[in-house]
């Protein structure tokens, strides 16, 4: 049997049980992409990040349980975590290319880091039919959609007392094609805005903290509030803070994380 690495790592949090988990394997080449797939219904979590060495950098990429995703922050984090505690990467800044994402850079500060990512701001579009009884709330202030349908509504507590019927959720459509749905408000004292994320579909009804979900609100709120730093909160059940800026076409994500588990999986 051939023997890996695997961590389990808690995003976008500075304790356990906090942010949200994702598996993290280094391999030394690529496995086969069903065995991937496999690992990852496997490990069941949102997303499972593996990555290899290219060069001093790095190529990574992330499966949920049901399919390979184009871009995710939390395992993004939670990759450059386990490089700089665990692997003993000596620099401040990896590199990781990706498929579909282009190349992304993380940056440690302290306990902190840093994503840097695309912008992907939301373009207005008409609310999906069966949208609103599928959230499960009010109807929102706003429809929005990038890879994701992005919707505002009046205030907090409309997005935190959403109740989504994720089966009906999974048959809403624009143009014939399913998106998950973010959900998003201005919130108060504590934060500048706070947002759901509603994945049916991919194996998980509701994403604990969900990075590439800000690549699309930053943007959109930095525009509203007319500010381009930011404090966000993921206000699910695990909750998770993200440090925020607009940089142009880039968003920055900060972030912290906390290893779970270290351990081994075997092959043939």
């Amino acid at each position: 049997m051939r023997e890996f690495p695997l961590y389990k790592i808690d995003a976008f949090t500075g304790h356990l049980f906090g942010g949200n988990p994702a598996a993290v394997c280094p391999l030394k080449e690529w496995l086969p992409d069903e065995t991937l797939q496999s690992l990852a219904v496997e490990n069941n979590l949102s997303e499972t990040a593996f990555f290899i060495p290219n060069g001093k950098d790095f190529d990574l990429r992330w499966f949920t349980p049901m399919f390979e995703i184009d871009l995710c922050g939390h395992a993004t984090l939670a990759t450059a975590h386990v490089l700089f505690r665990h692997l003993g990467y000596s620099g401040d800044r990896i590199a990781f290319h990706t498929r579909k994402a282009g190349t992304l850079y993380v940056t440690r500060n302290n306990d902190w880091l840093t994503l840097d990512f695309p912008a992907r701001p939301p373009q207005v579009c008409p609310l999906p039919e069966g949208a609103v009884e599928a959230l499960g709330g009010p109807k929102p202030i706003y429809c929005g959609v990038s890879r994701d349908f992005m919707f505002v509504y009046e205030n907090e507590d409309d997005v935190r007392n959403l109740r989504p019927d994720y089966r009906k959720l999974r048959e809403v459509r624009q143009n014939g094609q399913h998106r998950f749905a973010i959900v998003t408000a201005k919130a108060g004292k504590d934060c500048d805005f706070i947002s759901r994320f509603f994945c049916a579909g991919d194996g998980i009804d509701e994403d604990p903290v969900t990075g590439s979900a800000h690549s699309t609100l930053v943007p959109y709120w930095a525009e509203k509030l007319g500010k381009t730093k930011m404090l966000a909160h993921q206000v699910s059940a695990r909750g998770g803070v993200l440090r925020c800026e607009l940089k142009g076409d880039r968003v920055l994500m900060s972030g912290q994380a906390v290893t779970y588990m270290q351990g081994t999986f075997y092959l043939p």
